[in-house]
């Protein structure tokens, strides 16, 4: 027997002031000290107009790690008069970038949040880590185990992005005018990145007043069993397209000259696939859930940049899937692009908007290109 489950709130850290386009390079330093020249362009194509970083601008040094990001999203849910973190049965956390290798991600946020002995679970991943953590969360509450739980997903992605942690992969100033995808190669990430926090409260049973997010169902669909790694860090490619990991080069020092540390992506794979493999899982998924276009009342994509959008939505038109346009919402051109936890932070402003009505139904989607997955999941205002 398996329990109705609810999402009864949900909260937002975003760390210090928002960035503007012009301060990006004051907070995380110019490569080699020279401006970018094709900020401007990717600025244009992705339309992020503002961000945030857990550093300080003066003296560029952090003022939150992960950990810390994540207790802060943690501490501002308030699903009920009185709730504090000792309430929570179970604790699910996902990141693409955790402070450190182990122990688990959970565990350090478990410990900023000093809660009372529960059960902690990390996931890992690049942007479909939150998701897996707020599966988790379900099915554990779903099945009765737990009464109720937390998941999060967070990002620390400042930390890849400084000038002196950062490695281009071509000239970051060569024409990308007429074919932007190749931009994805250089500094793409440095402009695109940014850091912060989402937290969700799951229960079984919703709010006695107010609405909550009854969860229909998550699903998820990698392709990694068919493609190659796109994005990725902590390793190097081989001419063959394999990926070889840090532990293989001769010494520390081996793999930090190789920039081993460094996030990479191959941007050939990513507009051959991304794209595709999301009308594919759409297709699949609607079938297998006999769900129509019709049934959705807001569409909350995360997707990296304004870039893709347009393409995603060609790939539902085509799969017989079209959303109209204005059912679409997302926050990415003031919040930027973080991550794991972007679509708790799309669904956090529309759950507290005060424009949801019972009986509609949220279709959530989030894309991950490190080896091409994707998750949908369907939301019902009760």
């Amino acid at each position: 027997m398996t329990h109705p489950v609810y999402i009864n709130d949900l909260s937002v850290f975003l760390p210090n002031q928002p960035v503007l386009n012009s301060q990006i390079e004051d907070v995380l330093g110019r490569i080699n000290e020279i401006p970018s020249l094709s900020k401007g362009k990717m600025l244009a194509n992705n339309k992020i107009e503002k961000r945030y970083y857990a550093i300080d601008p003066l003296t560029g040094k952090f003022t939150h790690n992960n950990a810390q990001l994540t207790a802060q999203a943690v501490r501002k849910l308030c699903p009920y008069p009185g709730f504090t973190p000792g309430d929570i049965r179970v604790l699910c956390c996902g990141t693409t970038s955790p402070d450190v290798i182990m122990p688990g991600h959970g565990m350090m946020v478990a410990g900023e949040l000093a809660v009372p002995p529960c059960e902690v679970v990390s996931t890992s991943g690049i942007c479909l880590s939150g998701m897996t953590a707020l599966k988790y969360v379900q099915m554990s509450v779903a099945s009765g185990a737990s009464e109720n739980g937390v998941c999060t997903g967070s990002e620390l992605s400042s930390s890849f992005m400084r000038a002196d942690f950062f490695n281009l992969a071509v000239d970051p100033d060569a024409d990308i005018s007429n074919a932007p995808i190749l931009a994805f190669n250089a500094d793409f990430l440095r402009w695109m990145l940014s850091d912060g926090a989402g937290a969700a409260f799951v229960s079984n049973t919703p709010n006695p007043r107010g609405i909550s997010l009854k969860i229909e169902w998550i699903d998820m669909i990698s392709y990694a069993g068919e493609l190659a790694t796109c994005m990725y860090a902590g390793g190097k490619q081989n001419k063959d397209g394999s990926i070889s990991g840090w532990r293989e080069a001769d010494s520390c020092k081996d793999a930090v000259n190789e920039n081993l540390l460094a996030v990479k992506q191959d941007t050939r794979l990513l507009g051959r696939h991304i794209v595709q493999t999301m009308g594919q899982a759409l297709g699949q998924i609607a079938a297998k859930r006999q769900l129509t276009p019709e049934d959705v009342d807001w569409y909350l994509p995360h997707y990296s940049s304004h870039y893709f959008r347009d393409k995603f939505y060609q790939a539902m038109k085509e799969t017989g899937f079209e959303v109209p346009y204005d059912k679409w919402f997302t926050n990415l051109s003031y919040t930027g692009n973080v991550g794991s936890a972007s679509i708790y932070i799309i669904m956090e402003e529309l759950f507290k908007s005060g424009t949801l009505k019972k009986g509609e139904k949220l279709l959530c989607f989030i894309p991950e290109s490190g080896r091409f997955s994707h998750c949908f999941m369907l939301l019902a205002v009760v």
